[in-house]
């Protein structure tokens, strides 16, 4: 019995160096992965970059589309994407957020709210021109809504709502039971927990999710060009807040619009060289503009948690 205790221990051991070599081979191909991902995305913005360059000007963000690619800009094309994503984010948030809590706080569990959650998380690998095809038929040629703005802004709408319900959800999970049998304990109702503790304390995850769907929707093309976004535009949609009573005006909603992917999908199909470099600066910009939304999630994410005090 002890002449086999030694040949036991050096077998664990010989297990256990095993284990820690693969463990750093795999740890090691992880990070060349990772490596090779940041090095292809670096070069291909980097690229881009340097192929737009001499566009990336004032005038090029002040300018409307022209024939002439020395006189091309995107104007029109930001403005558009800025109001789609308004129509956006004021249609998606409230009702995913508001779905996300009827589900995690107040729904009953049997199977109806079961078919509900397995539909949501379907949807959510859906491909989007599925999207674009659904509101050619509902919202344009259904309700007459038209190829405007809001029917884009709700196109892309039902494309990010399964990812804010979702991102909802699991915000609300990530609290404390305690803190729910505390409020109860304290007399509060359902609603009031909800609003002066879940609501709040969950909301660096909400926010998150938010702006990573929105930072999706704003790349988003094939659904816009399915609706009839327009692929070249001199004019701008009217503003939505003028200067007299009662000071908003939703004349806007009804537009024609275009919007930044669709502007780069029309350049870069033209032959000419220079339309090719404002294609290249238009990219860069609409880069900059998703790293901004994703920044703002990553700076709201912290400033919030940081203000949490379980």
């Amino acid at each position: 019995m002890s002449s086999s205790a030694p040949s036991d221990v050096a077998l664990i051991r010989a297990d256990i160096r095993r284990r820690k070599h693969r463990d750093l081979w795999f740890g090691a191909l992880g990070v060349l992965a990772l490596a090779f991902a940041l090095l292809t995305v670096v070069t291909l913005f980097a690229n881009m970059l340097i192929d737009g360059w001499a566009r990336l000007t004032p005038e090029f963000l002040s300018s409307f589309p022209s024939r002439r690619a020395g006189q091309a800009g995107i104007l029109s094309a930001w403005v558009g994407s800025l109001l789609v994503m308004l129509v956006t984010a004021g249609v998606a948030v409230p009702l995913g957020v508001a779905a996300g809590i009827w589900l995690e706080e107040y729904a009953p569990k049997h199977w109806i709210t079961d078919i509900i959650e397995i539909n949501i998380n379907n949807l959510a690998g859906v491909p989007s021109i599925i999207y674009g095809l659904l509101a050619l038929g509902l919202f344009v040629y259904t309700f007459g809504l038209g190829q405007s703005i809001r029917t884009a802004g709700l196109t892309l709408a039902l494309l990010i709502l399964p990812m804010i319900i979702v991102a909802t959800r699991e915000a609300i999970r990530g609290i404390p039971q305690s803190i729910r049998e505390g409020a109860y304990a304290l007399g509060a109702t359902r609603w009031q927990m909800v609003r002066h503790h879940i609501l709040p304390y969950s909301m660096p995850g909400i926010f998150t999710g938010v702006i990573i769907g929105m930072a999706r929707a704003i790349g988003e093309t094939a659904p816009i060009i399915t609706i009839g976004a327009l692929t070249f535009i001199a004019f701008l949609p009217p503003a939505p807040l003028v200067g007299t009573p009662p000071f908003v005006n939703f004349e806007w909603l009804a537009a024609p619009f275009t919007v930044m992917p669709i502007q780069i999908f029309n350049w870069t199909s033209r032959p000419e060289a220079a339309f090719q470099q404002n294609a290249a600066a238009a990219s860069v910009i609409l880069v900059a503009m998703t790293l901004t939304m994703n920044g703002l999630a990553i700076w709201l994410r912290y400033r919030l948690r940081k203000n949490l005090k379980w």
